[in-house]
């Protein structure tokens, strides 16, 4: 009979919390870029195998907006666009201009 492994010891640890939310964007992003391959591969078999003589390409439609999404995933997976730092830095903005509006504040 087999039972679920034991929590590691640091399970507790923020560092660790963080690391495992960080894999679980990683997870994400990847799953999103799979899809991505596979469906847009499949879409241009499909056009090329229904466009006949002269037909047009009309798989690059999905292709280039589904792309834009890609891109812009990667962008907040890899290039820091809307990380957490940011999400600080944004909730102290917010907060001292709510503080300051603030006739009690």
């Amino acid at each position: 009979m087999s039972s679920l492994p034991e929590p590691p010891s640091y399970a507790n640890d923020p560092a660790y919390k963080a690391a495992l939310d960080r894999a679980e964007t990683l997870r994400a992003y990847y799953t999103h870029l799979l899809v991505f391959l596979v469906v847009n591969a499949g879409l241009f078999f499909i056009n090329l195998l229904t466009r006949g003589n002269g037909g047009s390409w009309w798989f690059t439609w999905p292709l280039s907006v589904w792309g834009i999404a890609l891109m812009i995933h990667t962008m907040v997976t890899f290039g820091g666009v809307f990380s957490d730092d940011w999400k600080k830095r944004k909730a102290d903005e917010l907060y001292r201009r709510g503080r300051e509006a603030s006739p009690h504040g």
